[in-house]
């Protein structure tokens, strides 16, 4: 039976948003992406098709140390393509900044707006086709 929400930390995430979920984990799109784009190879492999990417970083943040703005452990699936950093490993600084970014404006962002449902369904939709 699906869920018809689930916790993410201290914050509800609509059914609506999650494309893929198993027993013991689930993928969701982003309220507000940090960068273009669990069960996370598997996950990985089928945003890596979709979004014509030749490979995939994986970030874990496990405490603030780490970067981690949302109290719970979670992985970032990053579909990478040939040439999106002049350097590979800049990917992490980018990460670092934007993560660094967030927490200092958790609540405050007026960059970046949030998406509205009906964006991250339609985004989840896409994805969820990408399991059946």
């Amino acid at each position: 039976m699906e869920a018809s929400a689930y916790k993410f930390g201290p914050y509800r995430i609509d059914a609506r948003e999650v494309f893929h979920a198993t027993p013991l984990s689930y993928a969701m799109v982003n309220l507000r992406p940090l960068l273009p784009g669990v069960t996370a190879k598997e996950v990985g492999v089928r945003l890596e098709q979709y979004h014509k990417a030749s490979s995939l970083t994986f970030a874990i943040q496990d405490g603030p140390q780490a970067g981690q703005t949302v109290p719970h452990v979670h992985i970032h699936v990053i579909p990478r393509k040939k040439g999106d950093f002049e350097n590979n490993d800049e990917i992490y600084d980018a990460i670092d900044v934007k993560e660094k970014e967030l927490k200092e404006k958790l609540d405050l962002d007026v960059e970046r707006k949030d998406r509205t449902m009906e964006e991250m369904s339609h985004e989840a939709n896409e994805y969820r086709a990408l399991f059946s």
